[in-house]
């Protein structure tokens, strides 16, 4: 079983690392040329507020099934540290940008096939936003230090996701839980590739 936990917990179809416990066979293994997306941001505060802001995925190469089964391993014995320390010599697969910022470099792009066409996860080994830290009695940011996104888009590259723009990654009683920072879902809404 796989969480992402907010303030509220919730099981999600879609995470991070419940891919790397996949088999291999699951895995598309066609490497495609690089594929860019549009999608937007939208996340609804507690009080009924809502942002939103555009963001662009490039993904410039899938992680391999060796490299794969390497960071795996590596999570397994250290952790969230462990994961990211093996992360940080890893070429990018690609980039995320939220708005005007500089485009944030992604360090493992897991594809999928499923019954609509395939989902990718995609993982950067630093957060892209700290939503509501600005916030009175927010809580520190210490410990977030991935950023998670989820796409499961159809032949035709269209399609939906979620986005934790900073995250923590444990293992808790045998499941991968994926800790948002921000207490509310980020939905990526009109994914489509551009490119």
């Amino acid at each position: 079983m796989l969480r992402r936990v907010t303030k509220i917990s919730r099981v999600t179809a879609i995470t991070c690392l419940l891919t790397l416990a996949l088999p291999p066979a699951t895995f598309v293994n066609a490497q495609a040329d690089e594929e860019t997306f549009t999608a937007t941001a939208t996340v609804q505060s507690a009080g009924g507020a809502t942002a939103t802001a555009p963001v662009t995925i490039v993904v410039s190469r899938k992680t391999p099934t060796e490299e794969t089964d390497r960071l795996a391993a590596a999570f397994k014995t250290g952790g969230a540290a462990g994961l990211r320390k093996v992360l940080s010599g890893v070429p990018p697969t690609g980039s995320v940008r939220i708005g005007s910022r500089t485009p944030t470099p992604t360090r493992l792009t897991l594809e999928r096939a499923t019954d609509k066409g395939r989902l990718l996860t995609i993982v950067a080994d630093q957060p892209l936003v700290f939503l509501g830290a600005s916030l009175p009695g927010a809580k520190p940011r210490e410990g977030y230090d991935f950023a998670i996104l989820d796409l499961l888009v159809d032949a035709a590259g269209n399609g939906s996701g979620t986005l934790a723009p900073a995250a923590k990654v444990k293992l808790q009683q045998g499941a991968f839980v994926v800790d948002d920072y921000g207490g509310e879902i980020v939905r990526l809404n009109g994914v489509k590739r551009v490119q």
